[in-house]
C-alpha cells in the first residue's frame, strides 16, 4: 500500500555532503504517512535511528549526527529529505527510510525504504 524509494546515496570524501531523498507512493486505503525517518545499518553494529519527523515537523537525531544532518519533509509530495554535511568516515552505512503508515480504520504499519549505501572515503 506505501512504497517508499530512496535515492541520493553514493561516495562522498570526508567532510563532503550528500542528500537523501525518499519518495512514498500510495495506493488503496492508506490514511495517511505519519512520522517519517532515517536509520542506518553497518556491518556488525546494531541498526541506528538517524533522524525523525513527525507530520507536524517536529524533529529529533542522534547525537552523533546533531549539527551535521538535517531532516525535512514535504508532505504534498510525500516525500522525506536527509542533508548530511561534514561527513565523516564513521557514518558510512546503508541508509533506509521508513514511515508509519495509517489505514483507513485505522490501523497501523511501518513501511521500509530499500535502502541506499552511503560511502564516506578518500
Amino acid at each position: 500500500q506505501v512504497q517508499l524509494v530512496e535515492s541520493g546515496g553514493g561516495l562522498v570524501q570526508p567532510g563532503g555532503s550528500l542528500r537523501l531523498s525518499c519518495a512514498a507512493s500510495a495506493s488503496g486505503n492508506v490514511f495517511s504517512i505519519s512520522t517519517m525517518e532515517w536509520s542506518r545499518r553497518t556491518p556488525g553494529k546494531a541498526r541506528e535511528l538517524v533522524a525523525r519527523i513527525a507530520l507536524d515537523e517536529t524533529t529529533d537525531y542522534a547525537d552523533s549526527v546533531k549539527g551535521r544532518f538535517t531532516i525535512s519533509r514535504d508532505n504534498a509530495k510525500n516525500t522525506v529529505y536527509l542533508q548530511m554535511n561534514s561527513l565523516k568516515p564513521e557514518d558510512t552505512a546503508v541508509y533506509y527510510c521508513h514511515a508509519a503508515v495509517v489505514l483507513v480504520g485505522g490501523y497501523t504499519y511501518t513501511a521500509w525504504g530499500q535502502g541506499t549505501q552511503v560511502t564516506v572515503s578518500s
